[in-house]
């Protein structure tokens, strides 16, 4: 599945199909269409398992379809936070993250200011305030900084109003909920509110607000200060809000700088295990660091190491499939992402088979939440295994993280979870016995699509008919060739032979007969699945991509298939459609049915320069970089719209993508090493540039901090002509050699 279970939808969804007009269901978990996040272009911050959402001001208001507020494990512990002064919104300055995304800062001013007769009190722009807020261990910190500009002293009144409504996150998305908790009697005194809640599923939910110092006055729901500032003088107000936090005696102003300290160093520590990029060009300096700051501020730390949280707002918590494809897209970079998500999957792999989460032993797991709605079964994604591609992506990111590490004790730890996962390729993946891979809901309350596209409406025939299941994928069975081969290389380091022999066969069984099958002449390219009769859906999609990521597809149908990809039917300029738009089904603004999603291409790219279509990778990647450029805070969303790309006009946005999305955060790191053809031989100690090209938007590179076991080595790569890329070791440290191939 994608990080979103479903698509956008509003009640009803209606298309034209041969001229006849169809009415679609209302999905089931289905994110609304009230409100457009590219229109709010929201400020977020991350930390654990609590998120907050804010305006350009840092208020939350939130309404129907809006995201904002403060949430911990999938609830609202803030609904509504908004300042006035005078009884006046601020004027906004700017709003702008770090560059890490430690703290956000909005700088504020006052309009003008009348009494009741309309005579201005205070001239526009002469107090100035900066809110600077960050998150620490479940609680929101915010310095509320004052300044009067002007040469005469002015009493201010400033005032906060709050509310915490508890919603779940399911709630928050859309959903309907006949029954609701009930909220408690709030608790107040001088300078403290307790907001508290009791869940249908028995649990208490409090949110602290504390403020330093004591307002004026404080109830329920509002804070107010009445402040006489003089001329030239400062001020400082602090606020803590904390999502069932334990009583803490420090007052607020002193936790901020001692949390703030916390944070950044937490963050610096996380984020210093990671490769440095820098390039020549600044702007892609600029959308670079911005997705390694975003990756490393959804990386949520776990028992068993970092784990990247799939994205803001809806998907803030544990996914199978995009914490995978992300700790891929990171593995040069930081290998220790890899070895986190691998380790946590291990621990909650499917013992036993239960239908009611679509769990199977051996099965990864899909998504993981902790609402009220999923503990009460409202939703059924307590703990979730319904996604058909987690399970081989488990093996094949274990390969990749073997081959780039040499971690003999990770894989040792990891070979029996590695062994089930194959276990249940075989015993419960293939649920007909053709040696084709299936997906099928076990029960009503699933998900009715468990690939990547899990719109209702994703797999479909070439006349727009909805695929019926059992559906294999084509795309999962070049993941499970794949993850046959990465098994197998893994049993021989471990001295299993049989094992590995017989995955070998398998996976060239499996080669062969997946060609045989899914491969349309006419077409010139495989096609999307087999519906539950195996009737082939001939639909152009993205899928096909992936294939050649896995090296599932005959070198000899290659050349055709890559140019069904970078046609202008698939590639509208920014990157490749999820559908081609000769399709039945296309629509540039659907989640999966025509749209671009970094990720997709990012994949694609890998597999294009897998195959030696080098030059075809570096196009997406010019093209994933240029929509960036776009962008606020040059920040890859989940996905934008497909329309074909104009002159001079950045993409068209797509009203409800995640941002910050952990894949999409990755994928200009896994397209700079797919054109940079980057591997490792971690048993040789070798760093491998074989035929890298850069893109022309890039005329050096520089790698700082690249590990390899005990030694690491800074290296520049420079474009010379329009193909030659040389190298230079810039420093080297430890046993390390660095192989670049013509």
């Amino acid at each position: 599945m994608t990080s979103g279970e479903i698509e956008m939808t509003g009640a009803l969804q209606h298309s034209s199909l041969n001229g006849a007009q169809t009415v679609a269901p209302l999905a089931q978990f289905f994110i609304p269409a009230a409100a457009s996040l590219q229109e709010r272009r929201p400020r977020t911050l991350k930390h654990g398992d609590t998120f907050a959402v804010f305006d350009h001001n840092g208020d939350v208001l939130s309404g129907p379809g809006s995201p904002e507020g403060l949430f911990h494990r999938d609830t609202r512990y803030l609904s509504q936070y908004y300042l006035t002064i005078c009884g006046e919104r601020p004027m906004l300055l700017s709003s702008t993250l770090r560059d890490d995304n430690a703290t956000l800062t909005c700088d504020l001013t006052n309009p003008d200011l009348h009494d009741e007769l309309g005579r201005c009190l205070i001239a526009h722009d002469s107090i100035h305030m900066r809110r600077t807020r960050f998150l620490w261990q479940g609680c929101c910190y915010e310095r509320l900084a004052l300044r009067n500009f002007d040469e005469t002293a002015h009493d201010i009144t400033l005032e906060i109003a709050f509310e915490a409504d508890f919603a779940d996150i399911f709630e928050v998305r859309g959903a309907q909920r006949p029954e609701r908790g009930r909220q408690l009697l709030p608790e107040v005194n001088a300078a403290h509110v307790l907001l508290s809640y009791r869940g249908l599923d028995h649990n208490p939910r409090s949110t602290a607000l504390r403020f330093d110092p004591a307002p004026a006055r404080l109830e329920a729901g509002k804070a107010v200060y009445r402040l006489t500032l003089a001329p030239g003088e400062a001020r400082a107000l602090f606020i803590e809000i904390g999502c069932d936090v334990n009583g803490v005696e420090d007052p607020p102003s002193q936790l901020f700088f001692r949390s703030l300290r916390e944070a950044r160093h937490a963050l610096r520590r996380s984020s210093s295990r990671a490769a440095a990029v820098q390039s020549s060009n600044e702007i892609f300096n600029e959308t670079i660091r911005r997705s390694i700051s975003d990756l490393y501020m959804l990386m949520t730390d776990t028992e068993t190491g970092p784990y990247p949280y799939a994205g803001v707002p809806w998907f803030s918590t544990v996914f199978g499939r995009d914490a995978l494809i992300t700790a891929w897209e990171m593995l040069w970079l930081d290998p220790a992402v890899a070895r986190g998500v691998l380790l946590h999957l291990a621990e909650n792999q499917a013992g036993e088979l239960d239908p009611d989460t679509d769990a199977e032993p051996g099965k990864i797991l899909h998504e993981v939440r902790y609402g009220e709605m999923a503990e009460t079964g409202e939703v059924p994604f307590r703990r979730y295994y319904g996604s058909v591609d987690s399970t081989p992506l488990f093996v094949m990111l274990a390969g990749a993280y073997f081959e780039r590490t040499g971690d003999r004790a990770g894989l040792e730890r990891l070979w029996p979870h590695i062994r089930r996962a194959i276990d249940w390729i075989e015993r419960h993946g293939d649920r007909d016995g053709d040696g084709f891979i299936e997906y099928g809901r076990r029960n009503d309350n699933g998900l009715t699509n468990q690939g990547w596209k899990d719109s209702h409406d994703a797999v479909f025939h070439a006349d727009g008919r909805l695929a019926r299941g059992p559906i294999a994928l084509c795309e999962v069975q070049g993941y499970v060739h794949a993850a046959r081969l990465a098994a197998a290389h893994m049993a021989r380091e471990l001295g299993d032979d049989a094992f590995a022999l017989s995955q070998e066969r398998k996976a060239e069984k499996l080669k062969a007969s997946f060609d045989t099958t899914f491969w349309d002449d006419e077409m010139g390219t495989y096609v999307l699945a087999l519906d539950g009769d195996k009737r082939p859906c001939r639909v152009r999609s993205s899928n096909t991509g992936h294939l050649l990521w896995t090296g599932i597809v005959r070198r000899d149908r290659a050349d055709r298939l890559v140019h069904g990809l970078m046609g202008p039917s698939s590639f509208c300029g920014w990157g490749i459609r999820t559908v081609a738009a000769c399709q039945a089904r296309y629509n540039p603004m659907s989640y999966h049915n025509g749209s671009v999603w970094p990720h997709d291409n990012a994949l694609i790219g890998a597999g294009l320069a897998r195959y030696g279509f080098r030059a075809e990778a570096a196009r997406i990647f010019e093209g994933i970089f240029s929509a960036a450029t776009y962008i606020d805070l040059r920040r890859l969303p989940e996905l934008f719209c497909g329309f074909p790309r104009r002159d001079t006009q950045g993409p068209t946005f797509y009203p409800v993508a995640c941002t910050p999305q952990a894949w999409a955060a990755g994928a200009p790191l896994l397209l700079l090493q797919a054109c940079l053809g980057l591997r490792f031989d971690a048993q040789a100690g070798q760093v491998i540039f074989d035929q890298p090209i850069l893109p022309e938007f890039l005329g050096e590179v520089e790698l700082r901090n690249l590990r390899l076991g005990e030694g690491t080595v800074d290296i520049a790569l420079r474009r010379s002509g329009d193909h030659h890329v040389s190298a230079d070791i810039l420093r080297r440290d430890g046993p390390v050699r660095v192989i670049v191939t013509i």
